[in-house]
């Protein structure tokens, strides 16, 4: 045991008390001793991490049973074991779930047995103490955990409304975008189409949801392609393209914002005077 191991004896009798500390003389416990019920509590005050306590029935004054029951009252956890003659065997056992008795042994007790029978009492509150350990351990895991999932929820209701308003946010830019006067396209670094407004489709005679996603080469005109080759990280001036549907006068622009640069044109249908 990590703990010292302190047994409490309480017998109004000098001679037992002396037989009980012989009996354990070869175990590795502390025997205290207190020759009444009213000793026997003010030991506990004073030493609380007593594990067992064995207190003879038969007192003066308060007698074991209630010697026990105001110990169970006091320190529940500590293991109670009554010793008693045989003429009080019938009382005993009537009294022993008043002060929740481990154990009756009747007077006069065989050594080994009652020796085993305190060791078994050790095991019972080491098993006790480490269930109840467990059990604080489990409420404070779940106390972590319904304090994490509560936090995790806040997270995600706030994610939740970052994103909603993000995607408002998107749908206006998209709605903006669709209602300018002008064309704007939008290329990716790597050339694939991540933004076509509405004129813009209009002036190429494409339909954006086929070139939307897709590389710029397969739904753009070659020579939209081929200016769009010639812009790096520089900004192009006014150009006019002639395309099958008319011409066009583009704008190039290079951009680059928290990641690769990409390119967005402007395109007005005709040609600038």
């Amino acid at each position: 045991m990590n703990q010292q191991t302190l047994i409490l004896c309480v017998d109004d009798e000098r001679n037992v008390l002396r037989s009980l500390e012989r009996i354990f003389l070869d175990d590795d416990y502390v025997i205290l001793t207190a020759a009444s019920g009213e000793e026997g509590l003010e030991i506990l005050e004073a030493s609380p991490q007593v594990q067992v306590v064995i207190s003879d029935y038969r007192m003066p004054g308060m007698n074991g049973v209630e010697f026990l029951r105001e110990v169970f009252s006091r320190h529940p956890d500590t293991i109670r074991i009554v010793l008693s003659g045989y003429a009080d065997t019938a009382a005993v056992v009537a009294a022993i779930n008043e002060g929740k008795i481990y154990k009756f042994i009747p007077k006069p007790w065989n050594d080994d047995e009652l020796r085993m029978t305190v060791a078994k009492a050790l095991e019972h509150f080491d098993s006790h103490r480490r269930n109840v350990q467990l059990a604080e351990e489990l409420r404070l895991r779940n106390e972590e955990l319904r304090a994490l999932n509560a936090n995790l929820e806040e997270l995600v209701a706030v994610r939740t409304c970052e994103l909603v308003q993000q995607n408002r946010e998107l749908l206006h830019a998209r709605n903006v975008l669709d209602l300018l006067p002008f064309g704007v396209l939008g290329v990716s670094r790597d050339g694939v189409v991540v933004q076509i407004n509405r004129e813009a489709a209009h002036a190429l005679g494409i339909a954006a949801d086929r070139v939307l996603g897709r590389p710029a080469g397969e739904g753009l005109p070659k020579e939209l392609c081929t200016l769009l080759g010639n812009i790096s990280e520089a900004s192009c001036g006014y150009q006019t393209l002639a395309l099958p549907g008319g011409e066009l006068t583009v704008k190039g622009m290079a951009m680059a914002e928290d990641g690769p640069t990409g390119i967005i044109l402007t395109l007005l249908r005709g040609a600038l005077p």
